[in-house]
């Protein structure tokens, strides 16, 4: 199956199987969202792998979306609650070692995350990580896919309730949007022999020449 294939493939499952994913394919999603494009490489969320089955029923048990026990795996996309800068003084000796580079030549570097990352409230900061890790999101999405890994991206559920079950205050974090996965029940999800709906590309893809 190629890319364009498995996105046709792809759809929000509703009902997943009760069928679990293997390690292997799991590492190879969390690898690809690793690798996903991020501003100034920051990567200033975390993905959390909720397994706990008592976690997973309380967060369910006021949300409209059944896939957060039901499927074989959920991940959390957190995002910092801010930026200071000792996240910008860890990052850059990150780089430095991980290029084999003296802190000192990251400092062109360094000026410019300050100068753009300092002078913004924590909400301005907040919304802009949370940007980055919907579009790692977004490479989880198409790496499941190309797996033939079924996923629901989810945003319906109780984030301070989330945010306290799992101490993301105390790491500077709070939650942003849920990923499921695991394999469609295709006997009991109506979705999933529906036929995808896209507008056409000459409708939506505007050229500007």
């Amino acid at each position: 199956m190629d890319l364009i294939e498995a996105l046709n493939w792809r759809y929000a499952t509703k009902k997943f199987a009760d069928k679990k994913l293997s390690d292997e394919k799991l590492q190879k999603i969390l690898d690809a969202i690793a690798l996903s494009a991020s501003s100034a490489g920051m990567q200033t969320y975390r993905v959390f792998v909720i397994e706990n089955p008592d976690i997973r029923k309380e967060l369910a048990s006021d949300s409209f979306n059944p896939q957060i026990v039901d499927s074989s795996h959920l991940l959390l996309f957190a995002a910092y609650d801010s930026i200071d800068q000792e996240i910008i003084d860890d990052y850059i000796h990150f780089v430095a070692r991980e290029r084999g580079l003296a802190v000192e030549n990251l400092a062109d570097f360094k000026k410019s995350l300050e100068s753009h990352l300092l002078i913004r409230t924590d909400e301005e900061n907040f919304i802009w990580s949370s940007k980055q890790a919907y579009i790692a999101l977004g490479t989880g999405l198409i790496a499941a896919a190309e797996l033939q890994v079924d996923a629901t991206p989810m945003e319906g559920f109780n984030s301070e309730k989330l945010d306290k079950i799992l101490g993301l205050k105390e790491k500077g974090l709070k939650s942003v949007v849920l990923l499921s996965l695991g394999y469609r029940d295709e006997e009991n999800d109506y979705f999933a022999k529906l036929k995808k709906v896209r507008l056409p590309k000459e409708e939506f893809v505007i050229e500007v020449v």
